[in-house]
């Protein structure tokens, strides 16, 4: 007689049924009550989770289900969102009056999703060297005369960071005040994370973790709805906004070192009304972790003393997340899709789309409109690699061409180009987390000479990039194929 025999009759009887009528319940609970106001193929990925591991996954997906914020932590958005009404366009914007109807109505598409409104005069200077973006962040913050509002996803006291926390730590030696906002499951694990706490709350710098987790505090809400965001904003005069941390190009993991991981960001300075929207979005974000409203007191203080106009860019800020308007970023990336004529160009370090996304791109192939798409080879996501890995074949073979970023870099710029004239930029990736789970922010420019920037920088990406040919990519060994294809029952869980 076996081990296992001998187990399974220890086993009491009672014991036996109590465990398959819990399984079952699980199972019948499930059907009824996961697909609720839920798109379907989620609803399949966290039954088919269930029905493979019921208590388990029913454990899982009480902890993870929703995504959604507490009704406090709503509420508190909910009365913060007036910030947006009551900072509009601002003294020295330019009103927009022609566009074309498309255009129009992406923007009014935003407005009713809860994007600032449009405004033009502004200047925008793009930043694609890692460090050098560092640099000029530091010396604008050591220009500082009133304040400094600093939201970062991730943000830790690193040799490489060091001239910016050293900024901020100058800035408030010298009485400006300084106000930083921090992702705490976003920040916490890397290394130089605790330098940086211990540093700023030596100086007394004011700062707050960004949805905390930290049940034994009763700060808790579901641990990967997060905030990832990246804004700067000083005196109300700068802003900063894209998708690089405030963290050394190797992330400061042991792993990536010995795999020579180098990222590649992107951050975009900008001068005009849309430095107040992100100020205002900073004054919502800083409300929801402490309660204090911050933005009349800057005003009072005379923090924004000129207001006029430095450019004539047209632009519009986009806030996403738990708790605004349902998916407001991944509606405004398929509408710029459907209402592309020439050109699609999205840079994205993770790009996992839905039916709806992947139909809408499919579509604009057979309209003829020319699709690329600029990837990293090599991601320090496992799983959402190997899902994003499994829609090459599809893709390619609908027409869209695919380059990958030669490894060991790991391509983490975000934008979108449409045709000649209108681009995105933020920090919002092409994936699930971004468009349901995470706190995002983008900045949707029309202009012909920023998107041509950005071609600059497209092509030189390009050069250092490889065109996947679908024949090399059907002759990959069969157990990637099959961890593609595992990752991808993932994709669409939220």
């Amino acid at each position: 007689m076996d081990i296992a025999h001998l187990l399974w009759n220890s086993v009491p009887p009672w014991a036996t049924i109590a465990f398959f009528a819990v399984d079952l319940v699980i199972r019948l609970l499930a059907l009824g009550t996961i697909p609720h106001n839920r798109r379907p193929s989620a609803a399949w990925g966290w039954l088919l989770v269930i029905f493979f591991f019921p208590i388990l996954g029913g454990l899982v997906y009480l902890v993870l289900g929703r995504a959604d914020l507490p009704e406090a932590r709503k509420a508190k958005q909910r009365e913060a969102a007036g910030l947006v009404d009551a900072h509009g366009p601002g003294t020295g914007a330019q009103e927009v009056r022609e566009m074309p109807d498309w255009l129009a109505e992406t923007v009014r598409l935003n407005q009713h999703n809860g994007a600032f409104p449009v405004a033009g005069g502004h200047r925008l200077e793009v930043l694609d060297d890692y460090d050098a973006s560092l640099a000029v962040m530091a010396e604008t913050i050591r220009g500082a005369r009133h304040y400094v509002h600093f939201e970062f996803y991730i943000a830790v006291a690193d040799p490489t960071t060091e001239p910016v926390i050293a900024a901020l730590e100058d800035a408030h030696d010298r009485g400006v005040t300084v106000r930083v906002l921090i992702d705490h499951l976003g920040s916490v694990g890397y290394p130089g994370y605790q330098d940086l706490v211990r540093r700023l709350d030596g100086v007394g710098i004011d700062w707050r973790r960004m949805l905390p987790v930290r049940p034994w505090r009763g700060e808790y809400q579901r641990p990967d709805l997060r905030n990832h965001r990246k804004v700067l904003v000083v005196d109300g005069v700068v802003a900063f906004t894209g998708s690089q941390n405030v963290i050394d190009r190797s992330y400061n993991k042991a792993k990536n070192k010995r795999q020579h991981l180098q990222w590649i960001g992107m951050m975009v300075r900008l001068q005009g009304p849309a430095v107040g929207h992100l100020d205002a979005l900073f004054a919502t974000d800083w409300y929801c972790e402490t309660d204090k409203m911050v933005m009349g007191t800057d005003r009072a203080l005379g923090a924004n003393p000129d207001r006029s106009s430095p450019g004539e860019l047209v632009c519009q800020v986009l806030p996403s997340g738990p708790g605004l308007a349902q998916e407001s970023n991944q509606q405004l990336f398929n509408h710029l899709f459907a209402s592309a004529r020439e050109r699609i160009t999205v840079c994205s370090p993770y790009f996992v789309p839905d039916d709806s996304m992947y139909n809408t791109l499919r579509t604009a192939v057979g309209r003829g409109v020319q699709v690329h798409l600029y990837m990293g080879e090599t991601s320090n996501h496992a799983l959402t690699h190997h899902a994003q890995r499994s829609f090459y074949e599809m893709l390619i073979r609908d027409g869209i061409r695919i380059h990958l970023y030669r490894s060991p870099y790991v391509l983490h710029s975000k934008f979108v180009l449409i045709d000649d004239e209108t681009a995105v930029v933020g920090s919002s990736n092409m994936d699930i987390r971004s468009f349901v789970l995470d706190h995002e922010v983008n900045l949707m420019v029309v202009s012909a000479d920023f998107v041509g920037r950005l071609d600059e920088i497209v092509t030189g990406y390009r050069r250092n990039s490889h065109e996947l040919a679908l024949e090399d990519w059907l002759a990959r060994p069969w157990y990637q194929k099959y961890l593609d294809n595992t990752a991808r029952l993932t994709s669409a869980l939220q």
